[in-house]
């Protein structure tokens, strides 16, 4: 059901229609938490939205919802799957609506910063991590491109001493979005939705527009981003999303993951994580993940940018498995501008957070020399699309 046809029933009706669901709740006593999530209406000052079908094989794994938040720059918080035997799986780690919103309404910063640490958050104009010159109160860096300067929240630091301010993961985290529809399409529901960035609050060299679409059918989940020049300068730009996905079994250590990249970039450490400028081979390290069953993660700590990498009839396939649970995803990238795979993978987390992007992080540091670092230069009226698709399978 709709959030939006649940929210037009009268009081008695939606009393009624829970029945079915709220019974067995209530037999294993938790009626009120059921209640709870389904109150949730709202994410952002703007209403949630959930597609939704019916598993119809009872053969194979199929995708059954998505929801997403319009009001937090259509922010996805949860894909639900069906797995014949086992019954509905979450493919990412989130919390409940109840929780979501509480993360996102009540315990938010002002930039919204607490949006990638949950569900689905979609990054622009900018992914990863951007160093610059910092502000005397510290509040804002200053960066160069192509000889024009671009002034940015420095909204993340590390936790040792040796820590710097910089700024992280684009600038709609809290953005509203126009013209948000819902539609039928063949075998599921898909939602469009338009954020008009402008200049993104004076932080941004032109003005853009980003044209949402995510589509949700039994095989396959996809989701889009067309970021079109709607102003009157060249601009950089580069897309990207942070999904966590969900580790069902939650043993971490047997879970296997496939990145079919060649290379990774270089880092300082996993506080800073800033990249030194140099790509490696990753053929005999922790980083060398290009086994088509996928690599145990064991006990290593991952916060890494892979690039380099192998695309077959087009896409860029990476594998979350998870043996203990008889559950795996493939993340596919769809977009050649995809030049780099962000996986961030904690040892005691039971998700992976696996990041298709245009980008190596820190892309206008002068690290990089003349090294091509991903960005996309868009001249007014030029467009970029950015593209994924998931597919659950058992491994």
């Amino acid at each position: 059901m709709h959030i939006q046809g649940w929210i037009e029933m009268t009081p008695l009706i939606r009393t009624l229609a829970l029945l079915p669901f709220a019974l067995p709740s209530l037999m294993a006593g938790s009626l009120a938490i059921v209640s709870h999530a389904q109150a949730v209406t709202e994410i952002g000052g703007q209403k949630i939205v959930t597609l939704t079908r019916a598993a119809s094989s009872s053969a194979k794994p199929e995708f059954t919802s998505i929801t997403l938040a319009p009001g937090r720059g259509m922010e996805i918080i949860q894909i639900t799957a069906n797995f014949p035997g086992k019954g509905s799986v979450d493919v990412l780690a989130s919390p409940d609506l109840a929780g979501a919103k509480k993360m996102l309404d009540a315990d938010d910063d002002d930039f919204g910063n607490l949006g990638y640490r949950l569900g689905a958050a979609f990054l622009a104009p900018y992914p990863n991590r951007i160093r610059g010159k910092l502000s005397a109160d510290g509040k804002t860096l200053t960066t160069e491109w192509q000889d024009h300067t671009i002034t940015l929240p420095a909204n993340n630091i590390g936790k040792l001493p040796t820590a710097e301010r910089h700024a992280m993961h684009g600038l709609i985290l809290k953005a509203k979005t126009d013209d948000v529809s819902v539609k039928k399409i063949a075998g599921g529901e898909e939602v469009t939705g338009v954020i008009h960035g402008g200049n993104f609050g004076g932080h941004w060299l032109s003005k853009t527009d980003l044209s949402f679409t995510i589509r949700l059918t039994a095989d396959t989940v996809e989701a889009s981003i067309v970021a079109k020049n709607v102003g009157s300068e060249a601009e950089p730009f580069a897309l990207a999303w942070h999904p966590y996905f969900n580790l069902p079994s939650g043993d971490r250590k047997q879970a296997r993951v496939l990145i079919p990249g060649s290379s990774v970039a270089e880092v300082d450490g996993y506080d800073n994580v800033f990249p030194t400028g140099k790509i490696v081979p990753v053929e005999g390290t922790k980083f060398d993940l290009r086994n088509p069953a996928g690599t145990a993660l064991g006990d290593n700590f991952y916060d890494d940018n892979w690039n380099h990498l192998a695309w077959a009839d087009g896409v860029a396939t990476v594998r979350v498995i998870d043996p203990a649970a008889h559950y795996g995803v493939s993340i596919e990238g769809l977009s050649p501008e995809i030049k780099a795979i962000q996986m961030y993978a904690p040892p005691t987390k039971s998700f992976v957070a696996i990041e298709h992007q245009y980008n190596f992080g820190d892309p206008f540091g002068k690290e990089w020399g003349s090294t091509d670092t991903g960005m996309v230069t868009l001249k007014p009226g030029e467009s970029t699309k950015w593209q994924v698709r998931l597919k659950v399978f058992v491994p």
